[in-house]
């Protein structure tokens, strides 16, 4: 038996990350009881969205030409490339800090489990970018998980083929964070990479 059209649109909503039966429901019948205009523009947004919407050539990042905003930019410094796993990741580099280099973003991380591995992130991409020569240092900004710090030893021993520096993000207590309240994981791996205070 077909789904009703209803069914149909709670079921379309659930894709969507963090979203259960019954957001997805609340979703589903507000667009159809109070905003059919907003429905209407979502549904037109994100139809013209998956269908024009690409990867950049270079990096891997959302683009809607071949090479992205970022990469076409030539005030940027061709020597600093940041790795990072998401173009979430990349947005929030971008926005938080004064980098001013180029990204490679690897759409994930390396997880053989789930059949993730170097050819899935683009790495065949990311070495003949660093075999360019350009590259001087490689700023690996995978997430401190156990998948992510196997993509970043990966990323540094990529790296170092090419002469290139690999360099890691810090990881360690929060600015403005009490230690009591810092998880053990966190604080242990604080602690083994402390380093000498500047003066």
């Amino acid at each position: 038996m077909t789904a009703s059209l209803l069914e149909q649109l709670i079921d379309a909503f659930r894709i969507l990350p963090g979203v259960g039966q019954k957001t997805a429901q609340r979703m589903a019948y507000h667009v159809l009881e109070r905003d059919r205009d907003g429905g209407q523009r979502l549904a037109d947004a994100l139809a013209s969205a998956v269908e024009r919407i690409g990867h950049c050539a270079r990096c891997r990042d959302f683009s809607e030409t071949e090479i992205c905003a970022t990469c076409a930019n030539g005030s940027r410094d061709v020597h600093l490339l940041c790795a990072v796993e998401s173009p979430a990741d990349r947005l929030v580099i971008e926005q938080a800090t004064g980098y001013r280099g180029y990204y490679f973003v690897l759409q994930g991380r390396l997880s053989p489990l789930d059949g993730i591995g170097p050819r899935e992130l683009g790495l065949e991409k990311l070495a003949a970018r660093l075999a360019e020569g350009e590259v001087q240092e490689l700023v690996i900004a995978t997430n401190p998980t156990v998948e992510g710090e196997a993509t970043a030893h990966y990323l540094a021993q990529l790296a170092r083929q090419h002469r290139v520096k690999p360099t890691r993000l810090a990881h360690g207590v929060p600015l403005g964070g009490e230690l009591e309240y810092v998880d053990r994981g966190t604080l242990s791996h604080a602690f083994g990479s402390r380093s000498e205070m500047p003066l």
